[in-house]
């Protein structure tokens, strides 16, 4: 049977590890001790450093004044004018409202090859010069290829814009009607109606074959009103 160390032995044995976990202990708390005061020093250099820029920017610098209040009043922009959409809207369904579909434009077409057309009291000098390009084309719109409620549509906007920038001449594109069925220019027929349902349209024909021959027409508006003057 194994015997037990003595008592004092197991003692000594015990106040052998305590005094290595001290020595330990002291030795961990000296290492803290040097990276703290590194840390500190590292600090201190670096506040010395940015105090020294700071200095020497001063320096440099020299003496600074602030500016003075300028007392300028804070403008705000004006808003912006209201645009008139409504009213836009309003005459734009007012103009697609008179280009009617059953109007008879046959018996107003000139009887030549271009189907001329111009109101009373236009002379046909002024249809000659419109086929000769006595005017120049400021705008056109393509209709080509739109159904018949779109081109409407879009033709009775066009010349609302046109006659109010005041534009004189322009093209209307209608295609030649080649892709209809039975190859018939429908559309052709109908803006040729609708065209002369429009007070602003004061003569078309036929385009010419460089602006596109029989798949558009070349329309003459009316001047616009001259501006009224002020009595002084």
């Amino acid at each position: 049977m194994k015997r037990k160390p003595p008592a004092a032995t197991r003692a000594a044995a015990d106040g052998g590890q305590g005094l290595a976990g001290l020595a330990a202990l002291r030795v961990e708390l000296a290492r803290r001790a040097r990276e703290q005061a590194r840390d500190e020093a590292l600090a201190r250099a670096a506040l010395d450093r940015e105090r020294e820029a700071h200095s020497l920017f001063a320096h440099s610098v020299g003496r600074v004044t602030p500016l003075a209040d300028p007392a300028r009043a804070e403008l705000r922009a004006a808003p912006p004018l209201p645009e008139p959409r409504q009213r836009q809207r309003d005459e734009a369904a007012a103009l697609r409202a008179t280009l009617s579909d059953e109007f008879d434009v046959d018996t107003l077409l000139e009887t030549d090859a271009a189907l001329s057309f111009r109101r009373p009291g236009v002379g046909p000098d002024v249809v000659r010069k419109l086929r000769r390009g006595g005017w120049v084309i400021q705008a056109q719109i393509d209709l080509h290829g739109l159904r018949r409620d779109e081109a409407r549509e879009q033709l009775a906007d066009f010349l609302r814009e046109a006659a109010r920038h005041g534009l004189r001449c322009v093209r209307v594109v209608h295609g030649k009607g080649h892709g209809s069925p039975g190859r018939e220019p429908v559309l052709k027929q109908r803006v040729h109606g609708w065209l002369a349902q429009k007070s602003c349209v004061i003569a078309f024909t036929q385009a010419r074959a460089a602006e596109g021959g029989s798949g558009a027409l070349v329309v003459l508006l009316e001047p616009a009103p001259a501006p009224r003057r002020t009595a002084i």
